[in-house]
Order: structure tokens, then sequence, then C-alpha cells
């Protein structure tokens, strides 16, 4: 049986062979705890960790030092958000965000909130954009950290990040960017920017690995969320995984060599599918089409076709209807309804992610299967009942 054509990278993507081939060996006979220095096992493991640090700081611009190694983004976020809370609250309890963003990000500011911080939500506009100035009105003395991801992993719709900075430098005030879906993908720099997280799986490292980037200033200072034995700079206790970190390191690698020509092919296979869907469906819509954007991610509203519908019938290709965090939940997309679209039409909306493994007879085939199964759905509609 064909397994269906994979159309979900923004959800994850698969371990690259070479990355496997590279981890295998940490599970066997190079199995050593890094924090053990007192003989081979545990020298060449620390060793292997530290090899990985450089591979991923080199994607990010900045120094090994400055990352942290943690389970992953949303550990990382939630590190960010929380360490940065308590660490601060003697100069204010006060968090900026934005709708949009990730629920790593929103639920952890929500957790703050029923402690009894103060969070600001800030909109976006109909193509899903913050405003810089929105932002920095926002701003006040008791403003701790602002918290904005680079791009939604909805709608692939980019934020102005160095603008941001610039905005929050000048009011001396943390910025924690949710790199997750931007880095492997687009140039991803930290910047002016204090605080960063990112994800291994989104670009075909293993999951359960992450890094979160802390900037180097006497002002900047987190709690961390775990008690234990001190590693990671005290930030972050606990064992490492060294087979995950290993293959994080050569996945930063592997995605830096071939970022530029990558993003081009991406962009290219996006582009002929989103012209070609708009050809044949006249009335469907790409949500976030005006703004910079990822150059794989498409958001497409089909009107009068729900989403859940037609991913059902739609069983040759693996999509989704928004967020994989989000997915089963029953609600239509926050993301979306931040950008103005009704429920109806957040309902009638499926994402299309795509990746290094995606080929132009894959998306002549999601093209073929997508149209005739909108089309016979309609169909379907239109029709009244014999009954």
């Amino acid at each position: 049986m064909r397994r269906p054509i994979y159309l979900d990278y923004n959800a994850t993507t698969p371990v690259d062979p070479r990355v496997l081939e590279r981890m295998l060996p940490y599970f066997t006979e190079r199995f050593g705890n890094p924090a053990s220095k007192g003989h081979t096992y545990g020298l060449e493991a620390e060793a292997a960790v530290e090899v990985a640090r450089e591979q991923v700081a080199a994607l990010l611009g900045t120094s090994p030092e400055r990352l942290i190694f943690t389970s992953g983004a949303t550990e990382a976020l939630n590190l960010a958000i929380k360490g940065v809370a308590e660490a601060s609250q003697h100069r204010g309890r006060h968090i900026v965000t934005v709708q949009t963003e990730h629920a790593a990000v929103l639920e952890a500011c929500r957790a703050l909130a029923r402690r009894g911080w103060d969070v600001t939500y800030l909109p976006v506009d109909a193509q899903g954009r913050l405003d810089p100035d929105a932002l920095e009105e926002a701003l006040t003395p008791r403003t701790v950290l602002v918290a904005v991801m680079w791009a939604n992993n909805e709608t692939g719709v980019l934020h102005p990040i160095a603008e941001i900075a610039r905005r929050t430098q000048a009011r001396d005030i943390p910025l924690l960017v949710d790199a997750t879906q931007a880095v492997g993908k687009i140039p991803v720099t930290v910047e002016g920017i204090d605080l960063l997280a990112c994800s291994a799986h989104k670009f075909y490292g293993p999951k359960g690995i992450g890094v979160l980037y802390m900037r180097q200033r006497p002002s900047l200072r987190l709690v961390p969320l775990l008690d234990g034995g001190g590693h990671e700079q005290g930030l972050r206790s606990g064992t490492l995984n060294v087979p995950a970190i290993v293959g994080m390191g050569l996945a930063a690698e592997l995605a830096a060599q071939t970022l530029e020509e990558e993003s081009h092919r991406l962009q290219c296979l996006r582009d002929r599918l989103e012209r070609a869907l708009q050809e044949a469906l006249p009335d469907l819509r790409i949500n976030g089409a005006q703004a910079p954007r990822l150059p794989q991610t498409s958001s497409v509203t089909i009107p009068g076709v729900r989403a859940d519908r037609l991913l059902a019938t739609v069983r040759t290709l693996a999509l989704s209807a928004g967020s994989a965090c989000g997915s089963g939940r029953g609600r239509p997309s926050h993301v979306l309804r931040a950008m103005g679209l009704s429920e109806a039409d957040a309902r009638c909306t499926i994402r299309i992610s795509l990746g290094r493994f995606t080929t132009e007879t894959d998306i002549d085939y999601a093209l073929d299967q997508l149209t005739t199964a909108i089309r016979q759905l309609r169909q379907s509609l239109a029709v009244p009942s014999s009954t």
C-alpha cells in the first residue's frame, strides 16, 4: 500500500539518514555520560556534545557557550518566559506577546497570568503581521519581557524581528524569539535578540532536543525550571541526551550548507502549487500572501469546504488543518481568527508545508488530488439529498 505524500513538514520532519547514522554509535559503544569526566567514555561523550554545540551555534551566528540544550522548543520557551519572570519580578510583572504565538508561549504566559503577572497580547493585521509601533506603545516601565515568534507555524508569515529588536533594545527590555519554524529554513541570526528557542525536529534532526540561546548581559537572568545536578550552566539540570544532541548538531550543519539553495527550490514549488490551485479554484485564498513568508508554507482557505472533511477525503496526502499542537482540540485556529477570518473560514483552512524530500512529482500529484476532492465535496454539498 502506497504511503501518503508527506506535506506536513511544519509539524515535524523525518530524521535525515546522515543524521541518524551519526547518532547511532552514541546509543551503543559511545554511550558515556558527558558529566563523567574521569574516564574515556564520559570524555568522548562530552566532546561530542561540544562539537554539536559548535555546529548549532554556527547556524545561529553565535558562540557555543551561549547555548543551553533542552528537550525541545517548548521547554526552552518555558525556561525563558518563566525564568525571566521569576528573576525579574522585583522590576515588574508585565510581559508583552502576540495573539498568534505558538501554544508553548501563550500557555506559559497564561500560567504566569494566573499567578498575578500582567500579559499584553498584541493583535496582528489581516496578513498576520505585528506592527512594531503597537508593540512599542505596549511597553511600560514594568515590562520585563517581550516574546515574538520569527515565523508563524500555521501561515509561515514572518514578523519584522530586526525592527522589533531595535525597539526593545532602545528600552532595555529582553526580547525572546521563538525561531522554531525559521531555523534551517531561512537565515536566522541572534543579533539584537536576548533569548531564542528552536527545536531539532523541525530541520531533520531528532525529536526531543532543542536549544535556548541566551545573550550574555548582566541584567539578563533566568531562574531554572528544574533543580538537580546543575547541568548546562546551572540552567537545565538533567543528564544530557547525547545521541539527540549529536543529531541536532549535524542537522544544523547540513541545513547551513544548503540553506539558500533549498529555500529557493521550496519557494518555487510552493508558488507553483499556489498558482495552480488558484487557477483551478478562483475563490481559494492564500492567507498571509501579501506578507513575507517562509518559503515552503501555504495556509489555504477553501470557502465552503471544511478542512476536516477534506483531510478525511484526501487520504493520499498527509496534510494538516493547522498547528500539530492544536490538532484535535475542535476549535478554529487562533492564528486565523486573529487575522480576521471568520470561524467558518478558519474551519475551511488547510496548511501545506513542503520540505527536503518534496519533489515536483509530489506537487503535481497533490494538485490533482486536492482539486478533485474539493470539486467532489462541493458538488456533494450542492446536490440535495434524495431521501
